[in-house]
């Protein structure tokens, strides 16, 4: 396909995906993927665990390795735009199995995260409905998230533009309220200035432990960044739009976090043990709110926090579509996932990765749930994992670029700091991933339960990987023979 068909938005005779992402769709799924539930519920707990300065500090760190790890991303999807982004890119710079064991693990990873949404827009909606059934709003939020996927991709773009408009402009009024509260203007007069960060052993409670066990919410929190690098591949202009919305997002989620932090920290001491609470009553957005007067708080959090589990299911059934249907394509998962309607919609990957979600909300119901919990904790490292993937992925790629004889000056958007960008990623990322449950192995013994359920995914990943490897005997593409795609316009050295 050339490079004008990418950016005409038409579909080709071989049923591509159709090109119907703006700018404006890729700068807010982006952003909307990281602004969730642990942002307006999580924050409350990394603050009352660490104290405001070390709750700060870790979400700094893992913004800055999330900064690498999308200017990474962007170089690779800027030249070569692909719905199988993380699962195309290992595949043709590292080791076809890792693209594999890569491209099921983000498919599993959203599926199973489809279902966790699920669940919770039936304790959000049991905020208002206390005696009604779960299954009544599971099914119609499943029903409204399937619709804006099955219509066009514009569709599911639409309405991850106006979720994440919601939480967005919840933010920007929340930091608002909060600093007129900070300097007396909307607080009765009374100034909080910074007495809250002198409280006890603040603005660092429990030392740089607390701050590591901060480090994994705030990773947790910041992903959903990178599903950029999957609709790159339905974007208007990749070479242009990918680039525009990894310029702006960093700043802006960096932002968000950093001083909706700020803004909690100053007002509420972390000894609050409100704070550790995920329940929407006390969510430190509902409590800065009421201390500010403002009546109806909680509902309004509530009807916020429906919006952000809405955009997450969104954007789940998305990603993990749209990665099986890539997948498919290059013969990683069976065809009958490859193939699109007149609309340019993978319609069996979508009802796939539909019901998979389904069975597993389903399997949180019926009995005693275990399945799904060991499913959903199984899933929880699988983040780290395609970050990982991305870091290795784009520094083998740039190393492919050049011995290959082409210039830097002919990629669309040259991602900076490399190497030490990617590697640093790569390092901070891995560290993250290990010691997510140090915990487990303090105290004189080990807690196996707990160290099962926690690192369950990354031995899961390894037998994927291995096992493709073992079978279809795949090895490391030498550098020279690794396939750059430079697209019609910019393919001579």
């Amino acid at each position: 396909m050339s490079n004008q068909s990418l950016q005409n938005g038409a579909v080709s005779q071989n049923g591509e995906l159709k090109k119907g992402l703006k700018a404006r769709h890729l700068t807010m799924i982006s952003l909307g993927g990281s602004i969730g539930t642990g942002l307006f519920l999580g924050s409350g707990f990394a603050i009352y665990s660490a104290g405001p300065g070390g709750a700060l500090l870790a979400y700094l760190i893992i913004g800055v390795m999330v900064y690498f790890i999308m200017t990474s991303l962007a170089e690779l999807a800027a030249l070569m735009p692909t719905s199988g982004a993380f699962s195309t890119y290992a595949t043709k710079f590292i080791d076809p199995s890792l693209g594999f064991a890569l491209g099921w693990n983000y498919w599993y990873s959203w599926a199973i995260t489809l279902a966790a949404e699920l669940s919770a827009s039936t304790l959000v909606m049991k905020f208002w409905f206390p005696n009604s059934p779960s299954w009544l709003w599971s099914g119609l939020f499943l029903l409204l998230i399937f619709g804006l996927n099955i219509l066009s991709v514009k569709g599911y773009g639409e309405g991850e533009y106006w979720f994440s408009f919601i939480k967005v402009t919840t933010i920007i009024i929340f930091i608002i309220v909060g600093f007129l509260m900070i300097f007396g203007i909307m607080n009765g007069g009374e100034t909080i200035g910074f007495h809250n960060f002198t409280v006890g052993d603040a603005p660092f409670h429990g030392g740089m432990l607390a701050v590591l066990g901060v480090f994994l919410a705030a990773g947790f929190s910041f992903q959903g960044t990178e599903i950029v690098g999957v609709a790159a591949g339905e974007s208007e202009n990749p070479r242009e739009n990918v680039p525009k919305a990894t310029r702006t997002i960093f700043w802006r989620i960096l932002l968000f976090y950093v001083l909706a932090i700020l803004v909690i920290g100053l007002i509420i001491p972390y000894t609050n043990e409100s704070l550790k609470s995920d329940n929407v009553m006390v969510s430190p957005f509902t409590l800065v709110f009421e201390k500010a007067g403002l009546a109806f708080a909680a509902s309004v959090m509530n009807a916020v926090i429906l919006t952000a589990v809405l955009s997450a299911g969104n954007s789940s059934l998305y990603a993990s579509t749209r990665i099986l249907y890539a997948m498919a394509k290059e013969g990683q998962a069976p065809r009958l996932f490859g193939k699109l309607n007149k609309r340019g919609i993978p319609v069996a990957a979508l009802v796939a990765t539909t019901l998979v979600g389904l069975l597993a909300f389903l399997a949180s119901i019926f009995g005693d749930g275990v399945v799904y919990i060991w499913l959903l904790n199984s899933a929880g490292v699988t983040g780290f994992i395609f970050w990982l993937g991305i870091a290795a992925s784009h520094y083998r790629f740039r190393k492919a670029f050049l011995a290959q004889g082409y210039s830097l000056d002919q990629l669309p958007y040259r991602a900076k700091w490399y190497p030490f960008g990617p590697i640093l990623a790569f390092s901070i990322c891995l560290v993250v991933l290990l010691a997510q449950n140090y915990q487990a192995f303090l105290g004189g013994h080990i807690d196996w339960t707990s160290v099962v359920s926690s690192y369950l995914g990354i031995p899961l990943f390894l037998v994927v990987w291995f096992s493709y490897k073992f079978i279809k005997k795949t090895k490391v593409v030498p550098l020279t023979e690794c396939e750059i795609d430079m697209g019609e316009d910019t393919a001579t050295k």
